[in-house]
């Protein structure tokens, strides 16, 4: 924490999570929010919107020259496999998926019958696949996206001289979030840069004053001090991996528990 957040531990009773709500009745967010009875809301700051078809035709892409796909996201497969329906296209059985996680892979099944198919999993992060792209050097890799992603796993293979083609299949815009002008919240929790982009999009006038804000991973910390915003949560932590751990440790200095 910067010398310039110290003195902001005001007690917090209300905090906006930039994510969908959970489905999940046990989600550590509700259980934190019963502890310290605080409001906890829901709000995705940014939505998606497919590449249209005529879209995806400009992009000159020929899905079947591929061998592999990856996939770091349920949204990239929901769009990918919506394309290749409208293309009446259909995965050969030997075609090879690299997955970004468990949850990602388990996603996929909604698609295709995963026990015939060569599946490769990471554990969470786009590095964790690195490994499994070096060993399968030989593949021609198809990498279905968003316009605004991160960029490992491009740089990877450009680095590694493998065949490897970019598909943007989906855009990641601003939510309109005008109806929360004048709702305030204590703290402000973000999980990428698209999610603070979004903020100031909808409030280019937006002044932080005892709003706190919290920030999961390196990239969206970083763009919360692009803005010349105080970044008063970060996560993860050694003693706080999680977003709701990091909450969880501010609220216990800010509230004297």
């Amino acid at each position: 924490m910067s010398k310039s957040t110290k003195d902001r531990f005001h007690p917090v009773k209300s905090i906006l999570v930039s994510q969908p709500k959970p489905s999940d009745d046990k989600s550590p967010y509700f259980q934190l929010a019963e502890k310290y009875n605080l409001k906890i809301d829901f709000r995705p700051f940014i939505q998606v919107e497919p590449v249209s078809l005529k879209d995806f035709r400009k992009q000159k892409i020929d899905i079947l020259k591929h061998t592999a796909i990856i996939f770091t996201s349920r949204n990239a497969i929901d769009h990918f496999f919506t394309i290749c329906k409208e293309l009446k296209i259909e995965m050969p059985a030997d075609m090879k998926y690299f997955c970004i996680s468990d949850q990602t892979a388990h996603y996929l099944q909604k698609y295709i019958v995963i026990r015939k198919r060569k599946l490769f999993v990471g554990q969470k992060t786009a590095s964790d696949l690195f490994d499994y792209f070096k060993k399968h050097k030989s593949e021609k890799y198809l990498f279905p996206c968003s316009d605004i992603r991160k960029d490992e796993i491009p740089t990877y293979m450009a680095k590694s001289n493998i065949e490897f083609t970019e598909a943007i299949i989906y855009h990641t815009v601003a939510a309109d979030l005008s109806d929360l002008r004048d709702i305030k919240y204590d703290v402000l929790a973000f999980f990428s840069p698209s999610g603070i982009k979004s903020l100031m999009t909808n409030f280019p006038d937006f002044k932080q004053n005892n709003t706190r804000i919290a920030a999961f991973g390196p990239t969206t910390a970083e763009a919360v001090r692009e803005e010349n915003l105080l970044l008063d949560i970060e996560a993860p932590m050694p003693n706080a991996p999680s977003m709701t751990g990091a909450l969880e440790l501010y609220i216990k200095k800010a509230n004297n528990l």
